[in-house]
């Protein structure tokens, strides 16, 4: 009996590893969706050092009452450098504010970045430790949140924003919310 135990061992952990692989690459399974727990949750606050060192610290409370578009970026990145000219796009309406936080990022860096790139945020904070990223979730960067005029999480992105993305989910939620 336990010599049959032995030799079907290995076909049932065969087994096990390809329905584990199945569900894995399932046709109706989307990457790209991570599931957040912040949706519907009030923004996590946070005060940074403002990448223009003249200027004062970024905080939270600069974008109260004001939709949001939150872009976690750095210099580094190249997905991020891909999805730049969408924010500018997105920024056209000067009604939504988008805030950058350059993440574990050295402010030089960043600011070389800002000055190739353009900036089409309205503040850059600094999140050099990368603090205000684990508070909202952040796997990588680029991600991006929307805000509500209340501060609440409505949208998160945890890839860069591409044209069909930007046309089709991005640019409708920005104009619900501000009505």
């Amino acid at each position: 009996m336990s010599r049959r135990l032995l030799l079907l061992l290995p076909i049932l952990l065969l087994g096990f590893i390809g329905y584990i692989s199945w569900i894995g690459l399932a046709p109706d399974r989307d990457p790209s969706v991570l599931p957040s727990a912040l949706i519907g949750q009030p923004a996590p606050s946070f005060d940074l050092a403002a990448l223009d060192p003249g200027k004062p610290h970024v905080t939270s409370k600069d974008f109260a009452g004001h939709v949001t578009v939150v872009n976690f970026f750095a210099s580094w990145c190249l997905p991020c450098k891909a999805e730049h000219p969408m924010l500018f796009q997105l920024g056209k309406d000067d009604h939504v504010a988008i805030l950058g936080i350059a993440y574990k990022d050295r402010p030089e860096d960043t600011a070389k970045y800002i000055g190739e790139m353009g900036s089409p945020y309205r503040e850059i904070g600094l999140d050099q430790a990368g603090r205000v990223a684990i508070d909202y979730g952040v796997t990588g960067v680029p991600e991006t949140f929307i805000l509500d005029r209340n501060g609440v999480i409505r949208y998160r992105l945890p890839q860069p924003i591409d044209p069909d993305r930007l046309a089709s989910e991005i640019t409708p939620l920005v104009k619900s919310l501000m009505q």
